[in-house]
């Protein structure tokens, strides 16, 4: 796809951000089976359900512009899925819910400055339907990334902090 516009910027950018959440999609709910920390699992799957929704509302923005999300595989989010999976193998529970949690939070962050920019584009363009429902998953993917962060400070980290109980 040639860049020669902001527009095609804005569309390259929101493809990227429809791989990242549909690989979300298949990742979360390996990561809550995959927690030991029962307000860990619940926050993973409530993100699920987040995510679900991001996809529907990337797929609206789709439709308005008339282009297809398919097309960009992100491969920063692949490799930030990477990661958490080989987190996934460790035995510490512990440790592996301290892990998960940091991998989470960098898949947010990557969100985060992703939704923000494309947020940007459409105000720019003038497209206020779409940075509406930019600015929406934006601050739910902040909101997320402060409570995976509460769960770290609260108790996760600590518990990893204390190994296996010795």
């Amino acid at each position: 796809m040639e860049m020669n516009s902001l527009q095609d910027l804005f569309i390259h950018d929101l493809k990227d951000l429809y791989s990242t959440e549909t690989q979300l999609t298949k990742a979360l709910p390996k990561m809550a089976e995959a927690a030991s920390d029962p307000d860990l699992k619940q926050a993973f799957q409530t993100h699920f359900a987040e995510t679900e929704e991001h996809v529907a509302r990337l797929e609206r923005i789709f439709d308005e512009l008339d282009e297809s999300p398919k097309g960009k595989k992100c491969k920063a989010m692949e490799g930030l899925i990477e990661e958490g999976r080989e987190l996934m193998e460790e035995d510490a529970q512990p440790v592996m819910d301290a892990g998960l949690i940091g991998a989470a939070q960098k898949v947010e962050h990557y969100e985060i400055a992703g939704y923000g920019t494309v947020r940007t584009y459409a105000q720019m363009l003038g497209n206020d339907q779409a940075a509406r429902l930019l600015q929406q998953t934006l601050e739910e993917e902040g909101n997320t990334n402060k409570k995976l962060n509460a769960l770290a400070m609260q108790c996760i980290n600590a518990e990893a902090e204390g190994g296996d109980g010795q």
